[in-house]
């Protein structure tokens, strides 16, 4: 086997002069430094420029029979962007195209968020990204898409118009309403698991400017906050969404931050926001008037490569009072800086889809609660396991009042029957996409799919 993998390597090298790296190169230890830590140690990184150069390192791992995975933003608290194989990197496909005539763009499957703002801010436009800049976007859609924008245009799957797909088989077709039907509905939700997406084509919006802002409050009064963030997000229009976070402060202690994105007319701003700059003591912070891609920079802090990290994830039906104790519990037993939770509001016009729309089924408000356990560099396995049991037992305190499943994009690769429970009556046609499009499950260190059809379809109900 080992005769083989190097024969194939030097083919593919060949082939692809200048595209291969390996280990004990510098290009090759760019590559795999990605936002949480992983173990894996890929034989080779192929250097994606084409579509054509996605079907070549697939056929060349597939001869081998070799993992395969696929680098974008890697942003992937799982590593799932790594193997042990071949890792396809796309970052070098990065381009934007952007179609003023029909308020488009066609971007590269390794197109992170910011490259797409940069691109289309001087317009006046924005597409629905995540909260952070960073993030690649292929990744992101893929798998859902919250952010500041959920309210007013949806997820980011909501606004895929089509995408080039790179199929195991090594066909590279194009799926979109009215061409490979099946393979379009699975991508919006069912993440990387049918091949891999080298071009996509997104709606834009006219958003000149958003008013946002990142306000701090003390976590003594994280009731009181709490409290204020769910009176005022019970009026709240689609045009505002709020984010929450608990995370601790530069000065060691732990914090509230309350983040309010206002997308709608700009006259309203003011108005809208400033009542979220009064539910207590503001430590820091101010909701202005920026640009969308500078609301985004809010979180970029948080994204710093290769620390070990530990996710865990739910849904609850609602921001309310039953929520506010688990957030402040978990935070008072942090067990070190690395600890956070945050929110992602779900409401909207990204409720207005019909829950068999896509592969991504819940599609009723809800609350996305993401806890976050990352350890510092060079931590034991004592420290990381504190840290995984913390994330663990954060995420147990929802339970009695959480939703079925969860977030795919934030489950573990082991969730297949929480991801059954997230996908509920989308699973059985989920499961055909992937046997039809991936019989052999080539691309399996993507997003976990239900193993079985035993689902729970009563989160719809609501």
């Amino acid at each position: 086997m080992t005769d083989l993998i190097g024969r194939t390597l030097h083919r593919l090298k060949a082939q692809l002069p200048g595209r291969v790296s390996v280990p004990g190169t510098d290009r090759y230890a760019m590559a795999t430094t990605i936002w949480a830590k992983s173990d894996c140690t890929p034989r080779a990184i192929v250097h994606c420029q084409t579509a054509e150069d996605v079907r070549a390192a697939i056929r060349a791992a597939r001869s081998c029979d070799l993992p395969l995975s696929v680098r974008g933003g890697g942003h992937d608290w799982a590593g799932r962007a790594l193997c042990d194989g071949f890792v396809i990197d796309l970052s070098g496909m990065n381009r934007v195209d952007l179609y003023l005539e029909n308020c488009t763009a066609r971007i590269g499957g390794g197109t992170r968020a910011n490259a797409l703002l940069d691109a289309i801010e001087p317009f006046d436009l924005a597409a629905v990204t995540g909260s952070c800049g960073p993030v690649g976007m292929a990744g992101l859609i893929l798998g859902g898409g919250y952010g500041p924008l959920i309210g007013r245009f949806g997820l980011a799957l909501d606004n895929l118009r089509s995408a080039e797909v790179v199929l195991a088989d090594g066909r590279i077709v194009t799926a979109m309403h009215d061409r490979e039907q099946e393979l379009f509905w699975a991508l919006r939700g069912g993440g990387g698991n049918f091949g891999v997406v080298t071009d996509l084509h997104l709606q834009l919006h006219y958003v000149s400017s958003v008013r946002s802002g990142m306000l701090v409050y003390p976590f003594a009064e994280a009731r009181t906050v709490l409290q204020g963030c769910i009176e005022l997000a019970a009026t709240a229009p689609e045009e505002l969404t709020l984010q929450l976070g608990m995370v601790t402060g530069a000065d060691g202690e732990a914090v509230v931050l309350v983040v309010p994105t206002w997308c709608g007319s700009a006259t309203e701003g003011e108005a809208r926001l400033g009542p979220f700059q009064r539910l207590g003591t503001l430590l820091a912070g101010a909701a202005e008037a920026v640009s969308y891609k500078t609301s985004l920079a809010a979180f970029d802090p948080y994204i710093v490569n290769g620390q070990r990290t530990f996710m865990e994830t739910c849904w609850l039906p609602a921001l309310d009072g039953d929520s506010i104790s688990p957030f402040i519990e978990a935070m008072k037993h942090a067990i070190s800086p690395g600890c956070a939770l945050f929110t992602h509001e779900f409401k909207g016009a990204a409720c207005h889809v019909p829950a068999n729309a896509t592969a991504f089924r819940l599609r009723r408000d809800h609350l996305l609660i993401e806890i976050l356990a990352t350890t510092v560099e060079g931590a034991g396995e004592p420290d990381q396991q504190q840290h995984r049991e913390w994330a663990r037992n954060a995420r147990r305190a929802f339970d009695a009042i959480a939703l079925p499943g969860g977030y795919p994009n934030l489950l573990a690769p082991s969730d297949a029957e929480r991801a059954a429970h997230s996908f509920g009556a989308n699973a059985d046609r989920l499961i055909r996409a992937k046997r039809h499009y991936d019989p052999d499950n080539v691309f399996r260190s993507a997003i976990p799919l239900p193993k079985s059809t035993r689902c729970d379809t009563t989160m719809q109900a609501g």
